[in-house]
Parts: structure tokens; sequence; C-alpha cells
């Protein structure tokens, strides 16, 4: 379904008939024939926020002293060959070395 599309011009002259619109259904505001903005109702607005991605990018600045080393730890113990592999299984290791 295509949205309906305003100009600014036309949110300044018909704003009423804009909102009523938007009330509906998000609706698209050009300005110099480029989209600019979407004008949507609350109800929209708020369903949005329901769905969004809350992850936090974190920084070597703002990670915190305890999980950085965390992070240190587990690097290092990659490199030397200590790592954890979380169950899996190399073929090589189900031979029997007692024989």
């Amino acid at each position: 379904m295509e949205r309906p599309v305003f100009t600014a011009s036309d949110l300044s002259r018909r704003s009423g008939n804009v909102i009523a619109e938007a009330a509906h259904q998000p609706v698209i505001i050009t300005h110099r024939n480029k989209p600019r903005l979407v004008m949507l109702s609350v109800e929209d607005y708020d369903r949005l926020g329901d769905h969004a991605d809350h992850r936090q990018t974190l920084t070597p600045e703002t990670i915190g002293d305890e999980l950085m080393t965390k992070i240190e730890k587990a690097v290092e113990e990659y490199a030397n060959g200590k790592a954890d592999s979380g169950g899996s299984q190399n073929a090589d290791d189900d031979t029997d070395r007692t024989r």
C-alpha cells in the first residue's frame, strides 16, 4: 500500500487534512520534492517503540572495567589455544588415546 504524500506547503495550508490522514496511517511530508518527514499517530509511534532494537553499543571507554577484564582474558585464552570450545568437539578429539 502506497503511503499518502503531502508537501510542506500542504502541511501549512491544509494541516487539518494532513493530520486527519496521519491519524489513519503514516503520511510522508516532502520538502523540495524530497521525502523529509513522516507524520503518524501516537498509537503507530508507540507500536514502533515496542519493536525497537534496544541493544546498546559499547566502546572500550564505556564498557566498564569488569567486563573489559573478562573480554581481555577470553581473548588471551583464545590466542593461547585455551579457549572453551563451548561443547563442540573436533573430529580428532574422538580418538581413543589410551591405546
